[in-house]
């Protein structure tokens, strides 16, 4: 019975399926979309970036507050199916996290003349991408699995306390970094609705495929922790 119930939960899911195939197509759409947008007045056509540096921009923040649920939930109720999805969610974070920063200094290149400036957004983003990076060191270099869990929730809740700070940077401090494309704390739209459809179709694709990876990369992981316990 606890053997059919561990392959079930195991088992690749049409779920997780679903949510890749739609993430990928959403994501082909986006793409499609942000090609077509037009140009900005002063920035011409290198603003096209801003269509895939935003949505992983959110999705980074995302997988912060995930990181921060799973391991909350973990140092609460230690189960370890929470502590897996905890790290699932911060690996899959670290890869948009890279994307947003990437794309950010190929967006910064043209339009501030450098690739890098160590200006609020932009340094509170490179310390949140450590704090993470070092998660997943911590869970490397720690052997017992009760310690490795509690270590690294604490990194993780640790490194949730930056995103509002970098979220609020560019309101708070004086910033070469553009102010927030959607306001939360305001409600206020700040982009045309031509540039806002293409970015949003990216962020529901984008949102699909952290979703579909995180479960995907969960299911590893438990298989993983099963062949430990055979």
């Amino acid at each position: 019975m606890q053997l059919a119930r561990s392959n079930q939960i195991n088992r690749l899911d049409g779920l997780t399926l679903g949510l890749l195939g739609l993430g990928g197509v959403g994501a082909v759409v986006g793409f499609i979309l942000a090609m077509g947008s037009p140009p900005d007045q002063s920035q011409g056509f290198v603003a096209r970036i801003f269509h895939m540096h935003v949505p992983t921009a959110w999705m980074a923040y995302l997988a912060s507050f995930g990181a921060l649920g799973y391991s909350v939930a973990y140092l609460v109720r230690r189960k370890a199916h929470h502590d897996r999805v905890a790290a699932a969610v911060v690996e899959v974070g670290l890869i948009f996290m890279a994307l947003a920063l990437i794309t950010g200094m190929l967006w910064a290149r043209p339009t501030w003349g450098v690739y890098w400036d160590w200006e609020p957004r932009l340094t509170t983003t490179a310390i949140l991408f450590a704090i993470y990076v070092g998660y997943v060191v911590v869970r490397g270099a720690i052997e017992d699995p009760e310690l490795r869990a509690k270590a690294a929730a604490g990194v993780a809740i640790l490194g949730s306390i930056n995103v509002p700070i970098s979220y609020m940077s560019v309101k708070w401090w004086r910033s070469l970094h553009q102010t927030q494309s959607i306001d939360l704390t305001t409600g206020k739209i700040n982009v045309d609705a031509a540039i806002l459809i293409p970015m949003l179709v990216n962020l529901a694709a984008f949102t699909l495929l952290f979703i579909g990876l995180v479960r995907l990369r969960a299911i590893i992981a438990a298989r993983e922790a099963a062949r430990e316990e055979a």
